[in-house]
């Protein structure tokens, strides 16, 4: 009886105690396999200064520096077109011509009139002054002399009139043909020999000027203080350089010409323009090309694997290795060339940075670090 009593107290116990001893190995177990616990294993990089040329990229679009739709002034047929479509031109030379024939005739018969009134004007002149001699001598009434100065002042007026319509009819006539205002390129012509115009229609052809160009981007308000320090002083050959969109660069550096005159109230961004040698015609109005403008990154910097930089809400920092142990170091980030950037501020030539096992690291862990060289892993 004694002895049926003690096993089963024995089992109880066991029951009650059994949960517990496997509820303490389990802890035990998990601590030990919890992230942390022992020595990050990483690999390292060992920050050195590189050569470099940090620029920072735009997209731009080229516009000419000088564009003008090609109207009509007056009315006719066409009938001459002196040059092909997509033709240099240069200022001054003839581009259309508009059936002249009344517009001249209307100048010649303007002239004839000129020519009457002036006749006109040297008869009344006459008459005026020998009715002042005679009016000396008391030989003719007043009146006669005043009516002839009033014969005098309507010739005088009548002249002026004939020149100003002489001036008129010039004007039309030489409206009748359309020259080239400063030098460029002519594009595809919308109307051919033969065609019906007005005064303002229709759209004859636009003709642009082509070497030098502009490029155009856009910057944000806070770029401003940037650029205008860049109008101030000497600009480098290379300070703006193009990149084409078949990837290729463009083989003549720009200089900055103006910033826009106001920022956007609902973009905050205003434009700069910049002007480029065009000799090859290589840039076309309407490309959209890469302008590259060079930064404070040049010469000697301090650069590191991209990958070696963490972002925590919207500042960036790498982890310095001191000792068997990491600190995390806040850094400025410059440019970026490919899989490495620049770091402006926070590290010195010749500290040590996790490159490899990051994701398991925090502030102050420990850790284990890898005989990975730095040449191999970057």
């Amino acid at each position: 009886m004694h002895t049926i009593m003690k096993r089963n107290y024995t089992w109880l116990l066991m029951a009650i105690l059994g949960p517990v001893v496997l509820l303490s190995c389990g802890g035990e177990q998990n601590a030990q396999q919890r992230p942390g616990a022992g020595p990050v294993p990483v690999n390292t990089y060992t920050v050195t200064q590189e050569s470099v040329t940090g620029t920072d990229t735009y997209p731009g679009s080229v516009v000419p520096l000088n564009e003008v739709e090609l109207r009509p002034q007056v009315s006719g047929y066409i009938t001459n077109i002196y040059v092909k479509d997509g033709q240099r031109v240069t200022k001054g030379q003839r581009l259309y011509e508009i059936d002249q024939s009344k517009y001249r005739a209307s100048y010649q018969q303007a002239q004839a009139n000129l020519q009457s009134a002036k006749a006109n004007l040297a008869r009344v002149q006459k008459d005026l002054e020998r009715y002042e001699r005679l009016a000396e001598r008391e030989a003719i009434a007043g009146q006669q002399v005043d009516y002839a100065r009033t014969d005098v002042q309507t010739a005088q007026a009548q002249v002026a009139a004939a020149q100003a319509q002489v001036s008129s009819a010039s004007t039309d006539l030489g409206y009748s043909t359309i020259t080239a205002p400063f030098n460029g390129t002519i594009g595809i012509s919308q109307v051919r020999v033969g065609a019906q115009v007005s005064p303002g229609q229709p759209l004859l052809n636009t003709i642009s000027s082509t070497d030098p160009i502009a490029v155009d981007f856009v910057i944000n308000e806070q770029e401003i203080s940037r650029f205008s320090q860049l109008t101030q002083g000497q600009q480098p050959d290379s300070l703006f350089t193009l990149q084409l969109n078949n990837s290729r660069p463009y083989p003549y550096p720009g200089k900055m010409l103006v910033i826009d005159r106001a920022i956007g109230r609902r973009t905050g961004t205003t434009t700069v323009r910049l002007q480029f040698p065009n000799q090859d015609r290589t840039l076309v109005p309407g490309m959209t090309v890469d302008v590259q403008v060079l930064n404070q990154d040049i010469g000697e910097q301090l650069v590191i694997p991209f990958k070696a930089v963490t972002e925590q809400l919207g500042e960036y920092f790498v982890y310095v290795v001191q000792g068997d142990s990491v600190n995390q170091q806040n850094v400025t980030l410059g440019t970026r060339f490919g899989a490495d950037v620049v770091i402006r501020e926070g590290l010195e030539p010749g500290r040590t940075i996790v490159l490899e096992g990051l994701q398991k690291l925090r502030q102050g862990a420990k850790v284990q670090v890898g005989a990975a060289p730095a040449a191999a892993t970057k």
